[in-house]
């Protein structure tokens, strides 16, 4: 029983001193990004707020008789996927560089390397829920006059941040061993971008393409949000299931490569 107890308490100071870390790293990375800003977190918002209404005025007209007829229809579907994909984009080109930029940290302390890949997704989520997501609560909550819409948000925004996390564990290791790879990455994202129907509506994606674009991890996410958020009907569990699917294997994918190679980063950093 003694030895149970002291594995127990060994176990649970681990884990308080990892949350402890990274707790200071995402205030670190939060008041660092924020220093002097007007809007602080609310920056956030700036960016999809504007590309929704450059998308409005060139394809809205072409485009609302999928979503109704209506712009504000349309206004509200490109936005819900502009906040995915920005988010998606933001967090993991900065979960990137975290390990190779702490990496004269991690020469002089010992430190769980998983805690900065982490600490940039953290802050990511911190930022969205503070600014994007109050707005889409009540945005669903105005389109569906449904509670349960409203916390069915949380489910495939959970499958988002999983999807980042995989991700940002997988670049972040990679980014040791191949300097070259945001040059790389910015081609991956910008096709992500590409293939997701943030512009454009799913339904016109012809037959023959769409077994290619159902690869992208982030189409199941931003249509379970647009449905729970526009549609007015109750959530679609069968399009939340599909979204905390792919965030699952993609996390899974992520965390057991980070884990095989983070042996070898001490030599490279």
């Amino acid at each position: 029983m003694t030895i149970i107890s002291l594995k127990y308490n060994s176990t649970w100071l681990q884990v308080r001193r990892y949350w402890e870390l990274l707790y200071v790293l995402v205030s670190r990375n939060l008041k660092v990004r924020y220093r002097g800003s007007f809007l602080g977190v609310y920056w956030s918002l700036l960016n999809p707020l504007i590309m929704t209404g450059f998308y409005t005025a060139i394809f809205g007209a072409t485009f609302a008789s999928y979503y109704g007829n209506s712009i504000i229809n349309y206004v509200l579907a490109a936005f819900t996927g502009l906040v995915v994909i920005n988010f998606f984009s933001s967090s993991t080109s900065q979960a990137l560089s975290s390990v190779v930029g702490n990496g004269l940290l991690l020469n002089k302390i010992r430190l769980p390397v998983s805690v900065f890949p982490l600490s940039m997704i953290t802050a990511n989520v911190f930022q969205f829920t503070v600014g994007t997501l109050p707005l889409l609560a009540v945005i669903t909550f105005l389109n569906s006059k449904s509670l349960v819409n409203v916390l069915a948000l949380l489910f495939p925004f959970l499958a988002l941040v999983l999807v980042c996390t995989g991700v940002g564990f997988l670049v972040s290791a990679l980014y040791v061993f191949f300097r070259d790879l945001p040059y790389f990455y910015e081609l991956v994202v910008f096709v992500i971008w590409l293939s997701s129907p943030i512009f454009y509506p799913a339904a016109i994606v012809p037959k023959q393409v769409k077994p290619f674009l159902a690869l992208n991890p982030l189409s199941p996410i931003i249509e379970s949000i647009r449905q729970i958020t526009l549609s007015g009907a109750s959530p679609n569990l069968g399009l939340i299931w599909g979204a905390l699917l792919s965030g699952i294997i993609i996390l899974s994918l992520g965390y057991v490569c980070f884990h095989m190679w983070r042996h070898q980063f001490m030599d490279l950093l």
